[in-house]
């Protein structure tokens, strides 16, 4: 792996003309089939933290019941908070709003990728590496729903931006780069507290800079030059505050407040549950450290997994023994810190884990930027080998691109619920490990359950909506559903029962009426119990 300067060949203006055309049909694609992500279990409280934002903007900061809504103010609320401001600006609605919202923001990311990798690795590697992040399911599929982690990962993969572009610099990044420096780090930590990692990826990368300098030119002139880089990006400090301060108002009322976020997600503060693991129903707080490692290795698509295990080889091999600049060889210093230390530190500390790796989602830029450079380097090893070879790595290339693609197709819009084929493709994992723990299913099953009334002609019962039992996010199925329902945990009495396919759910011995399936899996059933008793939403003992 070597530092690829950027050229402005025929060859490698077509190649950013084909990146700008992908971008444009991930943009297509998401315009044409943003509606039909289903919401999940914070969607509806989310929208109501927006809204409480703008309250308290709009009020002139008196009006401060934001500071004390569930537990959703040790979270930044940038995203929350735009998505409500469009809504009310547009007659739109605001869970519309939030699809597309998410849809562009993961868009923008995708671009930020492309850029960093082109800064990395040339054209070649820009361009691979925003191919990878776009066919991993983690990525791609909660970029449409999940309001906390993908606009996270997205704010990540702007600040490494940002701090390789001031490693292209060292030690005197320009002024312009420590004022995107100061945006990007106040929109991370803004965006969830957890953005303070970054800090260590960067010393990291600082720490093997200096050892390098220290062997060619002396400690003194090491520590010198770092010192002045310090000194520069720290000028965009208050910027970042500032940035801080407008999206996580909660953060700067009180400074110490960020510590106290850290100090409330370092313990967990829920009552426990049990998600399936490993074909085993694990409590959250007992899984293995080994969970996070597996995840990812089974729910990445082979392409991804291949070349970001090549490209952290490479890197380690680059940084110790390339002949580019220290500064150059730290920025993939950097990125592959970025990609490991989070999984590190699960394994290390073995805390609280659910949902998949719905928390790693900004850990996947940094994954794609090291696979992207292992593409470019392969694509530069076979240049000048015979036709039957260089045929061979564009088969390889392009047929592990169009398979996962293919796949998302069959699953959508679930591509979230992705599985490779080393552990069977969604149905292998059915009986090992969680599918739709977000609950998206109920979107579809709520919209036959509506068409089943309709088509029955089926008049409300006297006095009252139809009463639905659920199992499964309940704010979500109450809103899918519409008015002339509503929603209950009771079974006595109920007209439907609507449930999620994972495995808490009851199995309910009543006619099935709508059933959601992908790939031979179910992901939601909708059954007609009336005039029939089934004890509980929940499967026996859950």
């Amino acid at each position: 792996m070597r530092h690829v300067v950027a050229s402005k060949s025929p060859a490698h203006t077509a190649l950013d003309t084909v990146a700008v055309l992908f971008l444009a049909a991930v943009a297509l694609v998401s315009v044409l089939t943003f509606r039909d992500y289903g919401l999940g279990w914070d969607d509806f409280t989310h929208s109501q933290y927006g809204n409480l934002l703008l309250k308290y903007y709009g009020s002139e900061f008196t009006d401060q019941r934001v500071f004390s809504f569930v537990n959703l103010y040790y979270y930044g609320g940038g995203f929350d908070m735009l998505a409500a401001g469009i809504a009310k600006l547009l007659p739109v609605d605001v869970f519309d709003v939030r699809r597309l919202l998410g849809a562009a923001f993961g868009i923008a990311g995708l671009a930020i990728v492309w850029r960093t990798g082109r800064r990395l690795a040339g054209p070649v590697g820009g361009f691979a590496a925003m191919a990878l992040l776009a066919i991993c399911p983690l990525y791609y599929g909660h970029m449409f729903m999940n309001a906390k982690d993908a606009p996270f990962a997205v704010a990540m993969a702007a600040l490494l931006y940002c701090l390789v572009r001031a490693l292209d610099e060292y030690p005197r990044p320009s002024w312009k780069t420590v004022a995107w420096f100061g945006l990007c780090l106040g929109l991370t930590i803004g965006t969830r507290v957890l953005g303070v990692l970054a800090g260590f990826y960067l010393f990291v990368a600082a720490a093997f800079l200096v050892a390098t300098e220290t062997r060619h030119e002396g400690l003194r002139t090491a520590l010198g030059r770092l010192l002045r880089f310090s000194l520069t990006l720290a000028v965009g400090l208050p910027l970042a505050y500032f940035v801080l301060g407008v999206i996580w108002p909660w953060a700067v009322i009180d400074p110490l407040n960020p510590v106290r976020a850290l100090q409330y997600y370092s313990h967990f503060w829920e009552v426990p549950w049990s998600e399936m693991f490993d074909g085993k129903p694990v409590m959250v707080p007992d899984m293995p450290r080994t969970y996070v490692p597996i995840l990812f290795a089974i729910q990445m698509p082979e392409l991804f997994l291949g070349f970001t295990v090549a490209g952290m080889a490479g890197t380690i091999i680059f940084a110790l023994f390339g002949k580019d600049t220290p500064a150059r060889r730290a920025r993939f210093v950097l990125i592959l810190a970025a990609a490991l230390v989070p999984i590190m530190i699960t394994v290390i500390m073995r805390p609280v884990m659910y949902n998949g790796i719905r928390h790693f989602v900004f850990v996947t830029p940094a994954l794609a930027l090291l696979g992207g450079a292992a593409v470019a380097w392969l694509v530069g090893q076979t240049a000048k080998a015979p036709l039957v070879a260089r045929g061979a790595v564009a088969a390889m290339l392009i047929g592990g691109f169009a398979l996962p693609v293919r796949e998302f197709a069959t699953l959508h819009p679930y591509q979230y619920t992705y599985y490779n084929h080393m552990v069977g493709g969604v149905k292998g994992a059915d009986s090992l490990f969680m599918l739709d723990y977000w609950g998206l299913a109920f979107k579809q099953a709520a919209a036959e359950l509506d068409e089943y009334v309709d088509k029955h002609r089926m008049s409300l019962p006297q006095g009252r909506k139809y009463r639905v039992a659920v199992c499964g996010p309940h704010n979500a199925a109450a809103e899918e559903l519409g008015p002339r329902f509503e929603t209950t945990y009771e079974t006595q009495g109920a007209d439907f029962a609507l449930m999620l396919g994972e495995f808490y759910c009851a199995d309910v011995q009543a006619p099935i009426i709508g059933k959601i399936e992908r790939e031979g899996v179910t992901y939601a059933k909708v059954y007609d119990v009336r005039g029939r008793y089934f004890p509980s939403v929940f499967a026996s003992g859950k």
